[in-house]
C-alpha cells in the first residue's frame, strides 16, 4: 500500500510528496541550505544538481511511490517550501525511518519536530507498520532532540560505518517507538489529516 502523500498540520503546515514540478523550489531551498547540511547530510555532496537532474530525480521518487515504495515529501509553512522530509521502508519488516532536514532560516520553530510528528502518526496508522525509527550521527545532537521530544526511546548507539559526511562520528543513534508507546504517549492525535 502506498504511504500517505499529504499531512496538514497546526496553522499552516503542509507536507506534501514532492513532484517534478516542484524541482525550481527544491533547488532553491536546497541551494540556500547548503552549507548549513552539507556537515550531516551525506546526499549534499551531489548538490548542486542541474535542474533537468533533479526533475529526474523527483520522477524517480514519484514512480517510487505509486510502487508502494518511500515517499519524499516537502516541508511547507506558509505556502513556502522550507524543507525535506519523508518515511523511508529501509529498516526491515514492520518498520519505517523517518528523515527530515529544514532550511536554516526557518530553524527553531519546531518544524522537523511537528514534521516527525505527523509522520509518526500517520505510518502507525498504516497497515503493517509496527514502528518507527529515526537514525542520526551521534555528533549530530540537534537532531537528536527531535525523537527525544516525540518520545522515541533510544534503541542503539553503535560505531558501525565510516563516517558519509564531513562532520560525522560514525556512530549511529537509532531511536525507535513502537504502536503501543505512540498510543500511550499520544493518546489524543495530534490532529494529521491523511490527504489526497
Amino acid at each position: 500500500m502506498r504511504l500517505p502523500e499529504r499531512l496538514t498540520g497546526p496553522g499552516d503546515l503542509l507536507l506534501r510528496r514532492l513532484v517534478p514540478a516542484d524541482a525550481e523550489a527544491l533547488e532553491r531551498t536546497v541551494t540556500e541550505s547548503l552549507e548549513h547540511l552539507r556537515p550531516w547530510m551525506p546526499w549534499i555532496a551531489q548538490e548542486p544538481l542541474a535542474l533537468e537532474r533533479r526533475r529526474a530525480l523527483l520522477a524517480d521518487w514519484e514512480a517510487g511511490w505509486e510502487d508502494g515504495g518511500d515517499v519524499y515529501m516537502g516541508v511547507f509553512a506558509g505556502g513556502e517550501l522550507v524543507g525535506g522530509t519523508g518515511l523511508h521502508r529501509r529498516i526491515g519488516p514492520g518498520g519505517i525511518e523517518i528523515g527530515y532536514w529544514i532550511h536554516p532560516g526557518h530553524l527553531r520553530r519546531g518544524l522537523a519536530t511537528e514534521a516527525a510528528r505527523l509522520l509518526t502518526e500517520a505510518a502507525l496508522a498504516h497497515p503493517g507498520i509496527t514502528h518507527v525509527e529515526i537514525h542520526h550521527d551521534e555528533a549530530n545532537r540537534r537532531s537528536a532532540g527531535v525523537p527525544r521530544k516525540l518520545g522515541f526511546r533510544l534503541v542503539a548507539v553503535e560505531p558501525d560505518r565510516d563516517p558519509t559526511a564531513p562532520a560525522e562520528s560514525g556512530v549511529e543513534c537509532r531511536w525507535r517507538i513502537t504502536a503501543a508507546e505512540w498510543r500511550d504517549l499520544h493518546p489524543t492525535p495530534p490532529g494529521a489529516r491523511l490527504g489526497s
